[in-house]
């Protein structure tokens, strides 16, 4: 009988793991691993994982990160978190408020009907779609 590994996390590269957490905290209700909260007047860490609903996110420091040019140009999507929600209403009100947390348009395919969605960019530049389920 194989033994299977178990899915830990989805791990980011990022230039500032507490602004890219903060940002996927917002957009997405999650929450801080005990332990890696903010404590002002603290130095924050090179890694930092956010929980919830089964999900672990990571965010992991790196000195330099060439954002992704998708889609065209040099610099590819390497990975890209799909996100659902229930209705276009909903998805409006994400896509509002992930451009409100700093996020960029990349793709509007809210008009095809049957698979409504945008693709964005987190604030390092990490393609994701939000898209009706």
């Amino acid at each position: 009988m194989a033994t299977y590994p178990a899915l830990a996390s989805v791990v980011l590269d990022c230039e500032d793991p507490r602004a890219l957490a903060e940002f996927y905290r917002a957009l997405l209700g999650l929450g801080y691993r005990p332990g890696d909260e903010p404590r002002p007047g603290e130095p924050d860490g090179d890694w930092l994982v956010l929980r919830g609903a089964g999900v672990a996110l990571a965010f992991q420091q790196v000195p330099r990160l060439s954002r992704a040019t998708w889609p065209e140009g040099p610099v590819p999507q390497q990975l890209h978190l799909d996100t659902t929600v229930p209705d276009v209403g909903a998805l409006a009100e994400v896509h509002d408020r992930a451009l409100a947390l700093g996020a960029t348009e990349l793709l509007d395919r809210t008009g095809d009907p049957d698979e409504p969605l945008w693709v964005l960019a987190d604030p390092a530049g990490h393609p994701f779609c939000v898209f009706v389920a």
